[in-house]
């Protein structure tokens, strides 16, 4: 019997139905997945993330600048811990604390590299919560420190010890792209 026999013998739908039948028996369930996935963030005012200078900033995209978005690179690795990556997870945000000062700082390195058992890669770990439809993002390694947008348009996305003050947005949407 030929291959295109046992597809028309299958029954019912198409090749297409047995292919996602297929991988979804094969898909082991209750697992996560630490594959990367790309998503779109913008904060609560429409501000969308892009690189200037190397550095992250957000706000309002335009006309051609529309393209300029920055697509956010999640890797999950617990329920609400994930990587937060760019440019295909080959630059990641991680949370830097020197002396007084806490910062957010873009580094290069692949965000499939990272392990969530490795010390040195906690500052590369956010914490994701959700509250209705939006989302923020603490800092594993500098807990009560949360990702964060200016009220002002083009200024860089930065780290906030005082979500709740009004100065800063830290409220984000956050959607899996298409």
């Amino acid at each position: 019997m030929a291959l295109a026999d046992l597809y028309e013998e299958g029954g019912g739908g198409g090749e297409g139905e047995d292919n996602a039948d297929k991988e979804t028996v094969c898909r082991p369930s209750g697992r996560k997945s630490s594959k990367m996935q790309a998503f779109r963030i913008w904060d609560v005012n429409q501000k969308t993330f892009y690189l200037r200078n190397n550095q992250l900033v957000a706000g309002y995209l335009q006309g051609p600048n529309v393209n300029l978005e920055e697509k956010i690179d999640v890797v999950p690795i617990e329920p609400h811990a994930l990587f937060l990556g760019i440019h295909g997870g080959k630059m990641c945000l991680s949370c830097v604390k020197s002396g007084d000062e806490t910062r957010l700082q873009l580094e290069a390195v692949n965000i499939t590299d990272l392990s969530e058992n490795r010390k040195q890669d906690k500052r590369f770990t956010f914490i994701r919560s959700d509250s209705g439809p939006t989302t923020s993002f603490e800092s594993a390694a500098c807990p009560g420190w949360f990702l964060c947008t200016a009220m002002e348009a083009d200024q860089p996305v930065s780290l906030t010890n005082m979500p709740d003050e009004g100065v800063v947005v830290t409220k984000f949407y956050f959607q899996e792209d298409e």
